[in-house]
């Protein structure tokens, strides 16, 4: 038997054994039985208490890394990046403006690539729209093999409390650029491009002008056609504010849903669906650490889960990506492949490279390609990059953890 085979089959075998472990403080979370359950990581080094990770000490995955588009002189500003792989190539696409996000005149840029490293020099997506507008750009969505890039035109300096709505952008293959296929949903800010739920229908999060969270259900006879499922006004009752939902469906059919919490309480907040996101349990507060920041993550083709986020409440500084052997509890986490300084761009803020300011990695999005994970996010603001991290090399760390501690 091959030893990466070997590898696999231990690797799996120990994530499952490591994974019926449960607290003694927290009991594991069940979306039918327990949902209220705060219980999202329970590493196997440092166990339930967010407080005793060590980011400075956290293994670093190996891959490689790529610089997608660095800010310039007029447009600095870059953020809201997302990545597909589509017709054979490597797409990317993100908000680009002015110095400070979601000002009036930001649009859309796009870059392709062969390998997901390497890319085409940037071009427009979408220019300017009308004088006191912007665009957000909001994911990459494949329907019916097309390719869509969505976006929500808002009323600048901020997407609440103004006039917005979704719209898509659709490839047109044969002459080879981008052309408006008309509104999406009105009022709406997704946070990622739809997904399959168990019933064949698409699925995505909606953040309204009031900031209040539903979902969006149907996307089968058109691109516009959708039921609004309400979730959460903006503040809860324990003083939670649900952001930029993201959710995924784990092995029993059940939907995680998990959010930023703006009240900067430094954890995630997670919900669940039993009915293919019809209803939801009420959100509760995790102890997952976060830096009140945009995440991103997916089932792999190796079983486990894996999600890209900030996880030092204190600072977007290290990204890391965390595992999940079920898709709920965190075992694991290792901080990404990014360089530690960028030494090909003087920030905006008057830092340059080589200076003790650290360089903030955000607003990750994770897609799998050919046994590899490719990680967008953007530092500073201001460049897109990727780093690739073969899944391979995910194993063999995972591998490594539990062979160096065995009580877990």
């Amino acid at each position: 038997m091959p030893l990466r085979t070997r590898t696999l089959i231990l690797v799996t075998l120990l994530l499952c054994i490591a994974d019926q472990s449960t607290a003694d403080d927290l009991v594991r979370p069940d979306p039918r039985q327990r949902p209220e359950s705060p219980l999202m990581l329970n590493l196997v080094t440092t166990g339930t208490d967010p407080g005793r990770i060590d980011y400075a000490t956290l293994p670093q995955l190996a891959g490689q890394h790529g610089v997608v588009s660095l800010g310039d002189a007029e447009w600095q500003f870059r953020l809201h990046n997302y990545l597909a792989h589509y017709n054979g190539r490597f797409w990317c696409f993100w908000s680009h403006g002015l110095v400070i996000e979601d000002q009036a005149r930001q649009h859309l840029q796009f870059a392709t690539s062969d390998d997901g490293i390497a890319w085409s020099p940037q071009q427009v997506l979408a220019s300017p729209p009308q004088a006191g507008y912007g665009y957000i750009a909001r994911g990459l969505w494949i329907r019916n093999d097309e390719l869509l890039a969505l976006a929500s035109l808002y009323e600048a300096p901020a997407f609440h409390d103004g006039d917005l709505k979704l719209v898509g952008f659709r490839w047109n293959r044969q002459l080879g650029q981008w052309e408006s296929a008309g509104q999406v949903f009105d009022d709406a800010l997704n946070n990622f491009a739809p997904k399959k739920l168990g019933s064949g229908k698409w699925m995505m999060s909606r953040r309204a002008s009031d900031r209040s969270v539903s979902m969006l259900i149907g996307g089968l006879k058109s691109i516009d056609d959708w039921q609004v499922i309400p979730f959460s006004k903006y503040r809860l009752p324990d003083g939670g504010a649900p952001e930029e939902p993201y959710w995924w469906t784990l092995a029993g059919g059940e939907i995680i849903g998990m959010f930023r919490d703006n009240s900067k309480s430094g954890r995630l907040l997670r919900s669940f669906s039993i009915d293919n996101g019809r209803t939801w349990s009420p959100p509760v507060r995790t102890n997952f650490p976060d830096a009140t920041s945009k995440f991103h993550g997916l089932q792999t083709s190796r079983g486990y889960w894996v999600m890209a986020s900030n996880t030092n409440p204190k600072q977007r500084d290290p990204l890391c990506l965390s595992i999940s052997a079920d898709g709920m509890v965190f075992r694991h986490m290792y901080r990404l492949p990014i360089p530690a300084r960028l030494e090909r761009i003087n920030w905006v803020d008057g830092s340059k490279h080589g200076t003790t300011r650290y360089e903030s990695a955000q607003y990750p999005h994770v897609i799998e390609q050919a046994k590899a994970i490719y990680i967008a996010y953007s530092r500073k603001k201001q460049t897109v990059e990727v780093v690739r991290v073969m899944l391979d090399d995910v194993d063999a760390a995972i591998a490594r953890e539990l062979a160096a501690t065995p009580s877990n």
